[in-house]
C-alpha cells in the first residue's frame, strides 16, 4: 500500500487547516524528484520536468469536516478524504514521480486548500495565473471513468426581522415569511425546469437550514439555500430572478457563486485519458457531476482543455463510511503515468 496515501489520509485537514497535510505532500514530493513548496495561497506545488508545455494536476487537500479512525480492512483504506479527494492528489503525485517525463512537457502537481469552502482559495489562487496547456482536476470519477462537467452554484442567505405579533392577528408570521420565501424560489427552479429531464440541465435548490428566534422584541428568521446551476443559468441570472421572491425589508446574500463548466468528450486531453485507460483493458466511460469543485473555478479563466479523473466512489463523499479501493487507486496511478508517457503522442 502507499505510504504517502496511507500517511496523508491520516493527517486531519479540514478546511483552513491543511498546513501540516500540505507540508507533508511537499516533503514527499522533494524527496520523490519533484521541485516543490507552499504558495502563497497554502497549495502544495510539485513541479517535475522543464519542457515548455504543462500538464497541470490539481487535486485538493483539504477535507470535509468529521475526523474519522484510519484503517485498512478488505482491501480498502478507509478515514476522512481517502476519496475525497487525497486519493486523486496522491494517485497524481505517484503517477508524476514514477513517470518518465517527456522531452518539451513539464508536470505540476497541486495540492489546493479550501475547496470544500465556499471562498475556493487555492483554486482561485491558480486560477490567477497563467493557464497551463492541460488540467486535470483530481476528483473521485472511478478509475475507469471521466469526469466532464459540473454544475455551479449559489449561495443564498435570506434573513427578515420584524417585531412579533399576536398569532390571532392575520398577518403572516415571520417564519412562515421565510418559508413563504424558500417555496417561491422552489416553485421557480421547478418551472425553469419544465420540459428539462437530465439532472446535469436542471436547477436543483436545496434548504441547507431554517432558524427562527426571538429577541429585542424583533422576531427573526433565517434561511440559507444552495441551488445547484446548469450551464445556461449563471448565477448572476439567478440573483436577479430570486431576489423578487424576497420581502423588500429581507436582507439577502448572495455567495459561493460559481458558473457550470462542461468540457468536450473530444478534447484532446479526454481522447488522450479515453486511450491511457484502455490501455490497461478497461473499458472507459464518462460521467457529468451535479455538485461543484475546483474545475469550476479555474474553467472560468483558462481555456485549456480541463477534465476532472481520480479513484473512488463520488457517494461516499462527506459520509462516515468514506474508503477507497486500494486496487482502484493503483489503477488510476497506471492510467495517469500512461498519460504522462504519451504525451507528445497523444497530443498535439
Amino acid at each position: 500500500m502507499s505510504s504517502l496515501l496511507e500517511s496523508l489520509v491520516r493527517i486531519y485537514s479540514p478546511s483552513t487547516h491543511e498546513r501540516a497535510a500540505a507540508s507533508h505532500l511537499v516533503g514527499w514530493m522533494n524527496a520523490h524528484g519533484f521541485s516543490a513548496a507552499i504558495d502563497a495561497a497554502g497549495n502544495a506545488v510539485g513541479v517535475r520536468g522543464t519542457g515548455g508545455r504543462t500538464l497541470m494536476l490539481v487535486g485538493h487537500i483539504d477535507t470535509f469536516p468529521g475526523d474519522l479512525p484510519v484503517f485498512v480492512r478488505d482491501g480498502c483504506l478507509y478515514g476522512r478524504g481517502s476519496v475525497d479527494a487525497k486519493g486523486s492528489l496522491c494517485a497524481f503525485a505517484e503517477a508524476a514521480a514514477s513517470a518518465a517525463i517527456p522531452e518539451g512537457w513539464r508536470v505540476v502537481v497541486v495540492g489546493t486548500v479550501e475547496e470544500e469552502y465556499a471562498t475556493g482559495k487555492g483554486a482561485r489562487h491558480l486560477a490567477a495565473q497563467p493557464a497551463p496547456d492541460l488540467c486535470i482536476i483530481g476528483e473521485p470519477s472511478g478509475a475507469d471513468r471521466i469526469t466532464l462537467g459540473y454544475k455551479g452554484r449559489i449561495l443564498i442567505d435570506f434573513t427578515l426581522s420584524r417585531p412579533p405579533a399576536h398569532t390571532a392577528r392575520p398577518q403572516p408570521s415571520v417564519p412562515a415569511l421565510g418559508v413563504a420565501f424558500w417555496n417561491a424560489v422552489e416553485a421557480w427552479t421547478e418551472r425553469e425546469n419544465r420540459g428539462v429531464d437530465a439532472y446535469f440541465d436542471r436547477l436543483m435548490p436545496g434548504l441547507r437550514s431554517i432558524h427562527t428566534t426571538t429577541e429585542a422584541y424583533l422576531d427573526t428568521v433565517t434561511l440559507t439555500i444552495s441551488i445547484r446551476l446548469p450551464p445556461r443559468w449563471t448565477p448572476e441570472a439567478v440573483d436577479e430572478s430570486v431576489r423578487a421572491f424576497a420581502p423588500p425589508d429581507a436582507q439577502l446574500r448572495m455567495y459561493g457563486m460559481e458558473r457550470a463548466y462542461r468540457s468536450e468528450r473530444t478534447s484532446p486531453l479526454a481522447r488522450a485519458m479515453l486511450a491511457a485507460i484502455r490501455a490497461r483493458g478497461a473499458s472507459p466511460g464518462f460521467v457529468l457531476k451535479t455538485g461543484t469543485c475546483d474545475m469550476n473555478t479555474v474553467g472560468a479563466v483558462w481555456t485549456c482543455p480541463i477534465i476532472a479523473y481520480g479513484p473512488g466512489d463520488s457517494e461516499l463523499d462527506h459520509t462516515p463510511d468514506e474508503h477507497l479501493p486500494l486496487d482502484e487507486y493503483a489503477r488510476a496511478i497506471e492510467t495517469l503515468r500512461y498519460l504522462i508517457e504519451h504525451l507528445p503522442e497523444s497530443i498535439g
